[in-house]
Protein backbone atom coordinates (compact mmCIF):
# COMPACT_ATOMS: atom_id res chain seq x y z
CA UNK A 1 0.00 0.00 0.00
CA UNK A 2 1.21 3.44 -0.86
CA UNK A 3 2.58 6.10 1.54
CA UNK A 4 0.77 8.66 2.19
CA UNK A 5 1.49 12.28 0.81
CA UNK A 6 1.60 15.79 2.48
CA UNK A 7 2.16 19.12 1.74
CA UNK A 8 2.03 20.48 -1.86
CA UNK A 9 -0.01 23.45 -3.40
CA UNK A 10 -3.57 23.89 -3.06
CA UNK A 11 -6.33 22.88 -5.61
CA UNK A 12 -7.47 26.25 -6.60
CA UNK A 13 -9.22 24.98 -10.09
CA UNK A 14 -10.23 20.88 -11.72
CA UNK A 15 -8.01 21.92 -14.17
CA UNK A 16 -4.78 20.82 -11.44
CA UNK A 17 -6.56 17.25 -11.18
CA UNK A 18 -5.51 16.44 -14.99
CA UNK A 19 -2.52 18.69 -15.00
CA UNK A 20 -0.95 16.33 -11.38
CA UNK A 21 -1.38 13.22 -14.12
CA UNK A 22 -0.24 15.26 -17.38
CA UNK A 23 3.09 16.15 -15.01
CA UNK A 24 3.99 12.63 -15.26
CA UNK A 25 4.62 12.45 -18.93
CA UNK A 26 8.72 12.15 -19.74
CA UNK A 27 10.91 11.89 -22.79
CA UNK A 28 11.46 8.17 -23.58
CA UNK A 29 15.22 8.69 -22.48
CA UNK A 30 13.28 9.38 -18.92
CA UNK A 31 11.26 6.21 -18.32
CA UNK A 32 12.15 4.21 -15.48
CA UNK A 33 11.19 0.55 -14.23
CA UNK A 34 9.72 0.04 -10.58
CA UNK A 35 9.27 -3.30 -9.11
CA UNK A 36 7.03 -3.58 -6.28
CA UNK A 37 6.95 -7.14 -4.62
CA UNK A 38 4.85 -8.41 -1.69
CA UNK A 39 5.62 -11.29 0.58
CA UNK A 40 4.36 -13.37 3.57
CA UNK A 41 6.31 -13.60 6.94
CA UNK A 42 6.15 -16.51 9.22
CA UNK A 43 7.81 -17.95 12.30
CA UNK A 44 9.74 -21.36 11.15
CA UNK A 45 8.89 -23.31 14.61
CA UNK A 46 5.24 -22.31 14.27
CA UNK A 47 4.19 -22.12 10.83
CA UNK A 48 1.63 -18.83 12.06
CA UNK A 49 1.98 -15.56 10.54
CA UNK A 50 4.53 -12.92 12.47
CA UNK A 51 2.89 -10.88 14.96
CA UNK A 52 3.71 -7.31 14.96
CA UNK A 53 5.95 -6.61 17.59
CA UNK A 54 7.80 -8.77 19.78
CA UNK A 55 11.36 -10.95 19.34
CA UNK A 56 10.39 -12.84 16.23
CA UNK A 57 7.97 -9.87 14.76
CA UNK A 58 7.39 -7.26 11.80
CA UNK A 59 9.04 -5.22 13.89
CA UNK A 60 12.19 -7.60 14.38
CA UNK A 61 12.66 -7.65 10.84
CA UNK A 62 12.53 -3.49 10.32
CA UNK A 63 14.68 -3.29 12.76
CA UNK A 64 17.12 -5.23 11.62
CA UNK A 65 17.29 -4.08 8.17
CA UNK A 66 17.32 -0.50 9.67
CA UNK A 67 20.10 -1.76 11.79
CA UNK A 68 22.08 -3.66 9.87
CA UNK A 69 21.82 -2.62 6.25
CA UNK A 70 21.19 1.12 6.60
CA UNK A 71 17.49 1.57 5.98
CA UNK A 72 15.50 4.95 7.09
CA UNK A 73 13.13 4.68 9.57
CA UNK A 74 9.41 5.33 8.58
CA UNK A 75 7.18 5.90 11.67
CA UNK A 76 3.23 6.56 12.09
CA UNK A 77 1.73 7.20 15.94
CA UNK A 78 5.24 6.11 17.53
CA UNK A 79 5.07 2.69 15.66
CA UNK A 80 7.58 1.67 13.13
CA UNK A 81 5.75 0.97 10.10
CA UNK A 82 8.31 1.37 7.24
CA UNK A 83 11.59 2.04 5.99
CA UNK A 84 13.08 4.08 2.86
CA UNK A 85 16.82 3.93 1.16
CA UNK A 86 18.09 4.80 -1.88
CA UNK A 87 14.39 5.87 -3.79
CA UNK A 88 13.58 2.41 -2.31
CA UNK A 89 10.65 1.86 0.29
CA UNK A 90 9.90 -1.13 2.55
CA UNK A 91 6.32 -0.78 3.38
CA UNK A 92 3.67 -3.38 5.47
CA UNK A 93 0.71 -4.46 3.62
CA UNK A 94 -2.53 -4.71 6.21
CA UNK A 95 -2.25 -8.20 7.43
CA UNK A 96 1.86 -7.47 8.29
CA UNK A 97 3.17 -8.55 4.48
CA UNK A 98 6.79 -7.40 3.83
CA UNK A 99 6.70 -4.97 0.38
CA UNK A 100 9.52 -3.77 -1.26
CA UNK A 101 8.71 -0.32 -3.39
CA UNK A 102 11.85 -0.36 -5.46
CA UNK A 103 13.63 2.77 -7.16
CA UNK A 104 13.11 3.67 -10.72
CA UNK A 105 15.77 2.05 -12.18
CA UNK A 106 16.67 1.82 -16.04
CA UNK A 107 16.86 -1.77 -17.22
CA UNK A 108 15.68 -4.53 -15.53
CA UNK A 109 18.85 -5.89 -14.86
CA UNK A 110 19.29 -3.59 -12.16
CA UNK A 111 15.74 -4.38 -11.11
CA UNK A 112 16.44 -8.24 -10.64
CA UNK A 113 19.98 -6.85 -8.61
CA UNK A 114 17.38 -5.13 -6.38
CA UNK A 115 15.06 -7.64 -5.43
CA UNK A 116 18.27 -9.99 -5.06
CA UNK A 117 20.12 -7.66 -2.79
CA UNK A 118 16.48 -7.16 -0.98
CA UNK A 119 16.15 -10.72 -0.44
CA UNK A 120 19.62 -11.60 0.74
CA UNK A 121 19.22 -8.04 3.44
CA UNK A 122 15.60 -9.89 4.65
CA UNK A 123 16.86 -13.51 4.77
CA UNK A 124 20.20 -12.39 6.83
CA UNK A 125 17.69 -10.59 9.41
CA UNK A 126 14.72 -13.34 8.86
CA UNK A 127 17.27 -16.20 9.45
CA UNK A 128 18.72 -15.18 12.69
CA UNK A 129 15.37 -14.65 14.40
CA UNK A 130 13.57 -18.07 13.18
CA UNK A 131 11.53 -15.91 10.41
CA UNK A 132 10.35 -17.54 7.12
CA UNK A 133 9.76 -15.54 4.14
CA UNK A 134 7.00 -16.76 1.10
CA UNK A 135 6.16 -15.42 -2.01
CA UNK A 136 2.35 -16.58 -2.86
CA UNK A 137 -0.92 -14.96 -4.04
CA UNK A 138 -2.38 -16.03 -1.39
CA UNK A 139 -2.17 -16.89 2.75
CA UNK A 140 -2.28 -21.10 2.19
CA UNK A 141 -3.72 -21.73 5.50
CA UNK A 142 -4.05 -19.44 7.67
CA UNK A 143 -7.39 -17.50 8.84
CA UNK A 144 -8.77 -14.16 9.04
CA UNK A 145 -8.48 -14.32 12.64
CA UNK A 146 -4.75 -15.31 12.53
CA UNK A 147 -3.53 -12.28 10.49
CA UNK A 148 -2.72 -9.17 12.66
CA UNK A 149 -4.04 -5.61 11.03
CA UNK A 150 -1.12 -3.48 11.01
CA UNK A 151 -1.21 0.12 13.07
CA UNK A 152 -1.85 2.01 10.46
CA UNK A 153 -4.61 4.81 10.10
CA UNK A 154 -5.33 4.56 6.70
CA UNK A 155 -5.87 0.60 7.15
CA UNK A 156 -8.05 0.72 10.19
CA UNK A 157 -10.25 2.95 8.24
CA UNK A 158 -9.84 0.41 5.27
CA UNK A 159 -11.06 -2.44 7.12
CA UNK A 160 -14.24 -0.98 8.58
CA UNK A 161 -15.13 -0.04 5.04
CA UNK A 162 -15.00 -3.09 3.08
CA UNK A 163 -16.85 -4.91 5.41
CA UNK A 164 -19.69 -2.73 3.77
CA UNK A 165 -18.71 -2.47 0.34
CA UNK A 166 -18.45 -6.36 -0.55
CA UNK A 167 -17.53 -9.42 0.52
CA UNK A 168 -13.94 -10.42 0.32
CA UNK A 169 -11.86 -6.74 1.08
CA UNK A 170 -10.43 -7.84 4.32
CA UNK A 171 -9.66 -11.18 2.69
CA UNK A 172 -7.63 -9.07 0.23
CA UNK A 173 -6.04 -6.46 2.89
CA UNK A 174 -5.01 -9.60 4.91
CA UNK A 175 -4.18 -12.57 2.67
CA UNK A 176 -3.49 -11.53 -0.54
CA UNK A 177 0.10 -10.46 -2.01
CA UNK A 178 1.35 -9.15 -5.54
CA UNK A 179 3.95 -8.28 -7.40
CA UNK A 180 3.63 -5.22 -9.89
CA UNK A 181 5.62 -3.30 -11.95
CA UNK A 182 5.44 0.29 -12.74
CA UNK A 183 5.74 2.39 -16.10
CA UNK A 184 5.89 5.40 -17.47
CA UNK A 185 4.22 7.27 -20.36
CA UNK A 186 5.37 9.90 -22.91
CA UNK A 187 2.25 11.88 -23.72
CA UNK A 188 -1.55 11.40 -23.13
CA UNK A 189 -2.10 9.77 -26.33
CA UNK A 190 1.34 7.37 -25.15
CA UNK A 191 -0.74 6.90 -21.84
CA UNK A 192 -4.08 5.93 -23.64
CA UNK A 193 -2.13 3.55 -25.49
CA UNK A 194 -0.21 1.69 -23.15
CA UNK A 195 -3.45 2.05 -20.46
CA UNK A 196 -5.23 0.07 -22.87
CA UNK A 197 -3.19 -2.44 -23.25
CA UNK A 198 -2.18 -2.85 -20.08
CA UNK A 199 -5.89 -3.62 -19.30
CA UNK A 200 -7.07 -5.84 -21.90
CA UNK A 201 -3.50 -8.44 -21.05
CA UNK A 202 -3.75 -7.96 -17.43
CA UNK A 203 -5.41 -11.68 -17.62
CA UNK A 204 -3.05 -12.95 -19.81
CA UNK A 205 -0.63 -11.77 -16.47
CA UNK A 206 -2.92 -13.24 -13.87
CA UNK A 207 -2.86 -16.77 -15.65
CA UNK A 208 1.13 -17.00 -15.92
CA UNK A 209 1.54 -16.03 -12.71
CA UNK A 210 -0.97 -17.80 -11.11
CA UNK A 211 0.24 -18.89 -7.52
CA UNK A 212 -2.37 -18.81 -5.05
CA UNK A 213 -4.56 -22.46 -5.23
CA UNK A 214 -5.22 -23.14 -1.61
CA UNK A 215 -6.92 -20.78 0.65
CA UNK A 216 -7.49 -21.62 4.76
CA UNK A 217 -5.48 -25.27 4.29
CA UNK A 218 -6.79 -26.70 0.79
CA UNK A 219 -7.68 -26.21 -2.54
CA UNK A 220 -10.01 -23.26 -3.34
CA UNK A 221 -10.88 -23.95 -7.19
CA UNK A 222 -9.05 -21.75 -8.68
CA UNK A 223 -5.30 -20.92 -10.26
CA UNK A 224 -5.61 -17.41 -8.34
CA UNK A 225 -7.68 -17.10 -5.66
CA UNK A 226 -6.45 -13.40 -5.46
CA UNK A 227 -7.94 -12.85 -8.76
CA UNK A 228 -11.16 -14.15 -7.31
CA UNK A 229 -10.72 -11.79 -4.40
CA UNK A 230 -10.55 -9.11 -6.34
CA UNK A 231 -13.69 -9.15 -8.10
CA UNK A 232 -15.51 -8.98 -5.22
CA UNK A 233 -13.66 -6.46 -3.35
CA UNK A 234 -15.77 -3.11 -3.53
CA UNK A 235 -17.38 -2.02 -7.44
CA UNK A 236 -16.49 1.64 -6.82
CA UNK A 237 -12.96 1.55 -7.46
CA UNK A 238 -12.00 -2.13 -8.89
CA UNK A 239 -12.40 -4.08 -12.31
CA UNK A 240 -11.40 -3.83 -15.75
CA UNK A 241 -12.64 -0.05 -16.68
CA UNK A 242 -14.47 -0.20 -19.70
CA UNK A 243 -14.20 3.50 -19.90
CA UNK A 244 -10.51 3.43 -20.85
CA UNK A 245 -11.49 2.15 -24.41
CA UNK A 246 -14.34 5.03 -25.17
CA UNK A 247 -13.26 7.05 -27.81
CA UNK A 248 -12.09 10.63 -26.02
CA UNK A 249 -10.38 8.69 -22.91
CA UNK A 250 -7.62 10.28 -21.61
CA UNK A 251 -6.36 12.41 -18.24
CA UNK A 252 -9.77 14.44 -17.72
CA UNK A 253 -11.82 10.67 -18.17
CA UNK A 254 -9.84 9.64 -15.50
CA UNK A 255 -10.36 12.66 -13.34
CA UNK A 256 -14.08 11.96 -13.96
CA UNK A 257 -13.82 8.42 -12.78
CA UNK A 258 -11.58 9.17 -9.81
CA UNK A 259 -13.99 11.69 -8.72
CA UNK A 260 -16.87 9.42 -8.91
CA UNK A 261 -14.71 6.89 -6.11
CA UNK A 262 -15.87 7.37 -2.72
CA UNK A 263 -13.13 8.59 -0.63
CA UNK A 264 -11.29 7.27 2.53
CA UNK A 265 -9.28 9.64 4.23
CA UNK A 266 -7.15 13.12 4.33
CA UNK A 267 -3.96 12.67 6.01
CA UNK A 268 -3.23 15.90 8.11
CA UNK A 269 -0.53 16.03 10.40
CA UNK A 270 0.53 12.63 10.72
CA UNK A 271 -3.42 11.19 11.42
CA UNK A 272 -6.30 9.61 8.99
CA UNK A 273 -9.03 11.66 9.19
CA UNK A 274 -11.91 9.28 8.37
CA UNK A 275 -13.71 10.53 5.29
CA UNK A 276 -15.02 7.60 4.43
CA UNK A 277 -17.70 7.26 1.68
CA UNK A 278 -17.29 11.05 1.33
CA UNK A 279 -16.64 12.34 -2.20
CA UNK A 280 -13.91 14.70 -3.29
CA UNK A 281 -16.33 16.65 -5.45
CA UNK A 282 -17.60 18.07 -2.25
CA UNK A 283 -13.79 18.38 -0.98
CA UNK A 284 -12.85 20.56 -4.13
CA UNK A 285 -16.28 23.10 -3.09
CA UNK A 286 -15.04 23.26 0.59
CA UNK A 287 -17.70 21.09 1.73
CA UNK A 288 -16.39 18.08 2.85
CA UNK A 289 -18.38 16.44 6.26
CA UNK A 290 -14.64 15.39 7.27
CA UNK A 291 -12.69 18.81 7.03
CA UNK A 292 -16.15 21.70 6.62
CA UNK A 293 -14.47 24.68 5.31
CA UNK A 294 -11.48 23.53 4.00
CA UNK A 295 -10.47 22.63 0.40
CA UNK A 296 -7.79 19.92 -0.60
CA UNK A 297 -3.72 20.14 -1.72
CA UNK A 298 -2.20 18.43 -4.41
CA UNK A 299 -1.40 15.88 -1.91
CA UNK A 300 -4.91 15.13 -1.05
CA UNK A 301 -5.28 14.28 -4.44
CA UNK A 302 -2.65 11.91 -4.76
CA UNK A 303 -3.17 10.01 -1.60
CA UNK A 304 -7.24 9.46 -3.61
CA UNK A 305 -5.76 8.48 -6.82
CA UNK A 306 -3.59 5.64 -4.33
CA UNK A 307 -7.34 4.13 -3.39
CA UNK A 308 -8.03 3.46 -6.96
CA UNK A 309 -7.60 -0.77 -7.43
CA UNK A 310 -8.44 -1.55 -11.17
CA UNK A 311 -6.66 -4.01 -12.99
CA UNK A 312 -4.26 -1.52 -14.22
CA UNK A 313 -4.33 2.52 -12.84
CA UNK A 314 -2.98 5.97 -13.56
CA UNK A 315 -0.53 8.07 -11.33
CA UNK A 316 2.09 9.85 -13.07
CA UNK A 317 2.86 6.63 -14.03
CA UNK A 318 0.78 3.11 -14.78
CA UNK A 319 0.61 0.15 -12.21
CA UNK A 320 0.21 -3.05 -13.43
CA UNK A 321 -1.81 -5.12 -10.85
CA UNK A 322 -2.92 -8.08 -12.20
CA UNK A 323 -0.72 -10.73 -11.21
CA UNK A 324 0.14 -12.79 -8.04
CA UNK A 325 2.67 -12.79 -5.77
CA UNK A 326 5.47 -15.73 -6.58
CA UNK A 327 8.94 -17.22 -6.63
CA UNK A 328 11.83 -15.37 -7.17
CA UNK A 329 12.34 -15.70 -11.11
CA UNK A 330 8.59 -14.30 -11.74
CA UNK A 331 10.07 -11.44 -9.44
CA UNK A 332 12.01 -10.33 -12.54
CA UNK A 333 9.83 -11.90 -15.19
CA UNK A 334 6.81 -9.44 -14.97
CA UNK A 335 8.82 -6.29 -15.25
CA UNK A 336 10.06 -7.64 -18.28
CA UNK A 337 7.09 -9.01 -19.75
CA UNK A 338 5.65 -5.30 -19.37
CA UNK A 339 8.17 -3.71 -20.40
CA UNK A 340 8.69 -5.60 -23.25
CA UNK A 341 5.13 -5.00 -24.17
CA UNK A 342 5.42 -1.44 -23.83
CA UNK A 343 8.72 0.21 -24.05
CA UNK A 344 9.04 -0.46 -27.73
CA UNK A 345 6.94 1.17 -29.77
CA UNK A 346 6.80 -1.90 -32.06
CA UNK A 347 5.71 -4.56 -29.53
CA UNK A 348 3.03 -1.67 -27.79
CA UNK A 349 1.55 -1.16 -31.84
CA UNK A 350 1.16 -5.15 -32.00
CA UNK A 351 0.03 -5.75 -28.94
CA UNK A 352 -3.14 -2.97 -29.31
CA UNK A 353 -3.57 -4.93 -32.41
CA UNK A 354 -3.70 -7.85 -30.73
CA UNK A 355 -6.51 -6.74 -28.54
CA UNK A 356 -8.25 -3.26 -29.78
CA UNK A 357 -11.51 -5.54 -31.34
CA UNK A 358 -12.63 -7.15 -28.19
CA UNK A 359 -15.44 -5.80 -26.59
CA UNK A 360 -16.09 -5.17 -22.50
CA UNK A 361 -17.65 -8.45 -22.27
CA UNK A 362 -14.43 -10.60 -23.72
CA UNK A 363 -11.90 -8.56 -21.81
CA UNK A 364 -14.11 -9.40 -18.33
CA UNK A 365 -14.41 -13.28 -19.25
CA UNK A 366 -10.45 -13.05 -19.70
CA UNK A 367 -10.12 -11.92 -16.33
CA UNK A 368 -12.75 -14.35 -15.05
CA UNK A 369 -11.33 -17.56 -16.65
CA UNK A 370 -8.02 -16.45 -16.27
CA UNK A 371 -8.04 -16.53 -12.25
CA UNK A 372 -10.20 -19.63 -12.40
CA UNK A 373 -8.19 -21.82 -15.28
CA UNK A 374 -4.98 -20.22 -15.45
CA UNK A 375 -3.30 -21.59 -18.86
CA UNK A 376 -6.24 -23.84 -19.53
CA UNK A 377 -8.70 -20.74 -19.57
CA UNK A 378 -10.70 -20.21 -22.95
CA UNK A 379 -13.04 -17.35 -23.85
CA UNK A 380 -15.35 -17.23 -26.77
CA UNK A 381 -12.57 -19.40 -29.01
CA UNK A 382 -9.62 -17.73 -27.53
CA UNK A 383 -6.98 -20.34 -25.75
CA UNK A 384 -5.22 -18.42 -23.17
CA UNK A 385 -2.09 -20.59 -23.79
CA UNK A 386 -2.36 -19.33 -27.63
CA UNK A 387 -3.09 -15.94 -26.61
CA UNK A 388 -0.17 -16.07 -23.73
CA UNK A 389 2.22 -17.55 -26.51
CA UNK A 390 1.90 -14.58 -28.18
CA UNK A 391 2.01 -11.83 -26.30
CA UNK A 392 5.02 -13.28 -24.36
CA UNK A 393 6.54 -13.17 -28.16
CA UNK A 394 5.37 -9.65 -28.16
CA UNK A 395 7.61 -8.96 -24.78
CA UNK A 396 10.57 -10.82 -26.04
CA UNK A 397 10.58 -8.95 -29.83
CA UNK A 398 10.06 -5.56 -27.65
CA UNK A 399 13.03 -6.58 -25.29
CA UNK A 400 15.40 -7.13 -28.49
CA UNK A 401 14.87 -4.42 -29.54
CA UNK A 402 15.44 -2.06 -26.29
CA UNK A 403 18.68 -4.36 -26.48
CA UNK A 404 19.60 -3.00 -23.05
CA UNK A 405 22.66 -5.21 -22.10
CA UNK A 406 23.66 -6.39 -18.65
CA UNK A 407 26.61 -8.31 -16.80
CA UNK A 408 28.55 -5.75 -18.43
CA UNK A 409 27.61 -5.92 -21.75
CA UNK A 410 28.22 -9.79 -21.36
CA UNK A 411 24.41 -10.10 -21.64
CA UNK A 412 23.19 -8.48 -24.91
CA UNK A 413 19.34 -7.85 -23.99
CA UNK A 414 16.73 -8.14 -20.98
CA UNK A 415 14.84 -11.02 -22.89
CA UNK A 416 16.80 -14.08 -20.54
CA UNK A 417 13.86 -12.32 -17.69
CA UNK A 418 11.27 -14.43 -19.86
CA UNK A 419 12.44 -17.46 -19.30
CA UNK A 420 10.25 -18.77 -16.43
CA UNK A 421 7.06 -17.72 -18.44
CA UNK A 422 8.85 -19.56 -21.52
CA UNK A 423 8.95 -22.46 -19.62
CA UNK A 424 5.39 -22.38 -18.37
CA UNK A 425 4.72 -21.62 -22.33
CA UNK A 426 6.10 -24.97 -23.41
CA UNK A 427 4.25 -27.00 -20.22
CA UNK A 428 0.83 -25.47 -20.17
CA UNK A 429 1.36 -25.09 -16.65
CA UNK A 430 1.49 -22.35 -14.03
CA UNK A 431 3.25 -22.17 -10.55
CA UNK A 432 -0.64 -22.86 -9.26
CA UNK A 433 -0.19 -26.11 -11.22
CA UNK A 434 2.64 -27.34 -9.42
CA UNK A 435 1.51 -25.79 -6.16
CA UNK A 436 -1.01 -28.43 -6.97
CA UNK A 437 0.54 -31.06 -8.01
CA UNK A 438 3.18 -31.37 -5.49
CA UNK A 439 -0.03 -31.22 -2.32
CA UNK A 440 -1.96 -34.46 -4.51
CA UNK A 441 1.13 -35.65 -5.03
CA UNK A 442 4.76 -36.09 -2.37
CA UNK A 443 3.27 -34.03 0.14
CA UNK A 444 -0.34 -36.15 0.43
CA UNK A 445 -2.21 -33.22 1.50
CA UNK A 446 0.06 -31.75 3.87
CA UNK A 447 0.00 -28.29 3.12
CA UNK A 448 2.61 -26.96 5.80
CA UNK A 449 4.90 -28.30 3.51
CA UNK A 450 4.49 -25.61 1.02
CA UNK A 451 6.86 -23.38 3.54
CA UNK A 452 9.82 -25.32 3.79
CA UNK A 453 9.99 -26.23 -0.14
CA UNK A 454 8.87 -22.59 -1.74
CA UNK A 455 9.91 -19.89 0.65
CA UNK A 456 12.89 -17.46 -0.41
Amino acid sequence: MSIPQSGGEPIEHRDQLAGYLEAGCKPRDAWRIGTEHEKFGYCKDTLKPLPFDGRRSIVAVLEGLRDRHGWAELREGGHLIGLEKDGANVSLEPGGALELSGAPLETIHETCDEVNEHLREVRDIADEIGVGFIGLGAAPIWTHEQMPLMPKGRYKLMDAYMQKVGTMGRSMMRRTCTVQVNLDFGSEADMVQKLRVAIALQPVATALFANSPFFEGRPNGFKSWRSRIWRDLDPDRTGMVPFVFEDGFGFERWVDYALDVPMYFVYRDGRYIDALGQSFRDFLNGELPALPGETPLISDWADHLTTLFPEARIKKFIEMRGADGGPWRRLCALPAFWVGLTYDQGALDAAWDLVRGWDAETREALRVAAGKDGMQAEVGGLKMHDLAREVVALADAGLKARARPGAGGLVPDETHFLNALKDSLETGTVPADELLDRYHGDWDGDLTRIYADYSY
